[in-house]
């Protein structure tokens, strides 16, 4: 059997299948040789025994809106079982199981005829993001500009202007460039804490492997002024929460481990509140406040 592995955040993710070549293009950059051990694997396979896995609670339901389709988190004896169908009349439900020990993750999505993409991107993410929690890392859902070889990371809910703030960046701040504008990867390290480029950056197609150290943290506020704040502790923790995987929030595992990465980020890390205008002010002073006098 043919296998295709992908080096992620600094954790090799194995596939039976090559993922570019069945339509996920943001896996390009991340393709390396098969060699070693894989830190989660993927196999494909015609149906999965859903009653032998011995689920035990339904965590949490969402709507993906990419793929227009109804999901479930559920744990299981031994991992996690994602479930995802979409809305279309006739679309079959497609599964992905993780054992949370070996990180091996199966799926079903090989019983359709064609690969839907975005089913299996998102799915993709979800059983990655599981694994990513065992090893200090999280996805985190933001914008991220690299300015000086330093990475900011832009939070807040849809449409409260993250794109268009590093965007702002780029147009205004010599050699800023984006990083990711969905979703980064975070990760403590024995360097420090990095920012990672990942294969999933939402509707923009930016998908770099590359990392950085991470300058600050800034959860953005729509005002009539462009004014930051530096935030405590327990405000920081507050202010990047809401921004990582909202379908781990009910699982106590996947909750700690997230936590236990956001304390030791935050450690070192300056956490702001950005309460901005959508211009080149802006942009500027947040440079200015995150980057330079931070010493980055």
């Amino acid at each position: 059997m043919m296998y295709y592995d992908y080096i992620i955040a600094d954790l090799r993710l194995r596939a039976d299948r090559d993922l570019v070549e069945a339509g996920i293009r943001g896996f390009r950059p991340f393709a390396v040789d098969v060699e070693g051990e894989a830190d989660c694997t993927i196999t494909c396979v015609d149906s999965i025994d859903i009653k032998s896995l011995c689920v035990r609670r339904e965590l949490s339901t969402s709507y993906v809106a990419e793929a227009d389709a109804d999901s479930s988190f559920s744990r299981t004896k031994e991992g996690y079982l994602y479930s995802i169908q979409r809305r279309k009349h006739g679309s079959p439900m497609v599964h992905f199981y993780i054992d949370k020990a070996s990180g091996r993750v199966i799926t079903d999505i090989k019983a359709s005829d064609n690969i839907d993409v975005s089913i299996m991107r998102f799915g993709i993410w979800v059983m990655f993001g599981v694994v990513l929690a065992a090893h200090n890392a999280i996805a985190i859902h933001s914008s991220t500009i690299v300015a000086r070889g330093c990475g900011v990371l832009f939070l807040g809910e849809s449409g409260t202007g993250k794109s268009t703030h590093t965007r702002l960046w780029r147009e205004n701040v010599p050699g800023a460039k984006l990083l990711n504008d969905d979703s980064p990867i975070i990760r403590v390290t024995d360097d420090g804490v990095r920012v990672y480029g990942s294969p999933w950056s939402g509707k923009t197609p930016c998908y770099k492997n590359e990392s950085y150290p991470i300058a600050a943290f800034c959860r953005l506020v729509q005002a009539p002024h462009n004014m930051m704040l530096r935030l405590s502790t327990i405000l920081a923790i507050g202010a990047i929460l809401p921004s990582c995987p909202p379908i781990f929030a009910h699982d106590e595992y996947l909750q700690d481990c997230i936590c236990t990465t956001l304390d030791e980020a935050i450690a070192t890390i300056p956490v702001f509140r950005f309460e901005c205008l959508p211009n080149a002010e802006a942009a500027h002073k947040a440079f200015l406040t995150t980057i330079i006098l931070t010493g980055r």
